[in-house]
């Protein structure tokens, strides 16, 4: 959607190889950002260790400085992370290091030492599985995103957080709920990769026809209240009715029902269904929708 936008508002000027170049650099910057956030979590548990050492190492340390709790440092959940293959791979790339201050790790770490979740979590002593993966949803869920400083210091360093930031939240809570195997080098599996890049083309090399097909439903309408993104998403929307057989167009018309609402304006919702189930009807009684089972598809 943000792509066909960039390139309706160049007027055409922008090559269609540039769009999809594009498309995979953002899939790279969301890969990049999953696996930092995977990164502070880890670095979250080890300063467990740099905190008892610090404390331990003061000229007079006091019981409670030589009776840190270091736990947390040696979480399975994130160990497995550590070991992974995949993950080392893209650390190396990335090299998330020279993001990361102390300062912003102290602030995580000293919230955690506060909560009433931490203080259980040090007393059982088990490596229960749950219990290992419910405190660094904790720690993600509780005590990172909701911290402005943290979410300012993903800004800086991430220009993508704001568009992501949803997405991101359930990739890392998935990671943490079945951490398994992952390759860390791809954010979206091979599948879905075609189809953002087909509907992307297909959308662009198919401009003309599609806006031919929503102008004459258009007559009711204010043109110059219609926001250009609605037209983006009318046009995505047509695409998948007319070349993407396997998507139901139920499907299609809430998907982009949705997208109107968080992107557009308030009334967009509104406006893209009417005009999408319209040109819906239209189509289905010319005969011009071919949808075939997906199961079937496979």
């Amino acid at each position: 959607m943000q792509l066909l936008y960039m390139m309706d508002a160049s007027n055409g000027e922008t090559a269609i190889k540039t769009p999809v170049v594009e498309l995979q650099k953002s899939f790279d910057s969301t890969r990049d950002l999953f696996v930092y956030l995977l990164y502070f979590l880890t670095e979250v548990a080890k300063y467990a260790e740099t905190d008892s050492v610090k404390k331990s190492s003061k000229h007079l340390p006091t019981e409670a400085d030589l009776n840190v709790n270091t736990k947390l440092s040696g979480n399975h959940v994130l160990w497995q992370l550590l070991e992974d293959a995949s993950f080392v791979k893209a650390l190396e790339r990335l090299k998330p290091k020279r993001f990361v201050n102390e300062d912003l790790l102290k602030r995580a770490y000293n919230k955690l030492l506060e909560s009433s979740e931490y203080q259980l979590y040090i007393l059982e002593k088990s490596r229960d599985k749950n219990t290992e993966k419910n405190i660094i949803r904790f720690i993600f869920t509780d005590i990172l995103l909701p911290d402005e400083v943290f979410t300012s210091h993903l800004e800086e360093h991430f220009n993508n957080w704001d568009d992501d930031c949803e997405m991101l939240d359930q990739l890392v809570n998935n990671y943490i709920s079945k951490p398994v195997a992952y390759n860390f080098q791809e954010v979206i599996s091979p599948d879905k990769w075609e189809f953002a890049k087909l509907l992307l083309i297909t959308t662009y090399n198919k401009r003309e026809y599609l806006l031919d097909t929503i102008k004459p439903k258009l007559q009711n309408w204010d043109s110059e209240r219609i926001a250009s993104i609605d037209l983006v998403l009318m046009k995505m929307g047509i695409a998948e009715f007319l070349y993407f057989d396997t998507i139901p167009t139920k499907v299609t018309i809430n998907e982009y029902i949705d997208i109107a609402k968080e992107y557009s304006t308030e009334q967009s919702g509104h406006f893209v269904n009417g005009i999408l189930d319209s040109i819906h009807k239209e189509l289905l009684a010319a005969g011009k929708l071919n949808k075939i089972d997906f199961k079937q598809a496979r």
